[in-house]
């Protein structure tokens, strides 16, 4: 498992930009997958988006495409999340997750990721 440690969460008003980001303490962070998940008050936690771990494809929610960019830096062991005309459905706990890159999956489902962080609050204000 990877330990994953996200920051950058905070208080933005609707329309700006804030940009997350996940540290992986793990020795070949190119070797997992990333995906970064939501949870807003009262709901279940969904699917935002994720980079696959050979670098090639991204995926993400239809709420946030065009938004949202997913990257990753594996010098650094640091997945990004880069999130733009932020909308107040927006606010939720974001949390990224890791997943070894053995098997196939749709990138897109909580129980496929096997390393999750703590999460971060973002909050949009209207």
């Amino acid at each position: 498992q990877v330990q994953l440690v996200e920051s950058g969460g905070g208080l933005v008003q609707a329309g700006g930009p804030l940009r997350l980001s996940c540290a992986g303490s793990v020795r070949a962070f190119s070797n997992y997958a990333m995906g970064w998940f939501r949870q807003a008050p009262g709901k279940e936690r969904e699917f935002v988006a994720a980079h696959s771990w050979s670098g090639i494809s991204t995926y993400y929610a239809d709420s946030v495409k065009g938004r949202f960019t997913i990257s990753r830096d594996n010098a650094k062991n640091t997945a990004y999340l880069q999130m733009n005309s932020l909308k107040p459905e927006d606010t939720a706990v974001y949390y990224c997750a890791a997943r070894f890159r053995v098997g196939t999956y749709s990138y897109r489902l909580e129980y496929e990721y096997d390393s999750w962080g703590q999460g971060t609050q973002v909050t949009v204000s209207s």
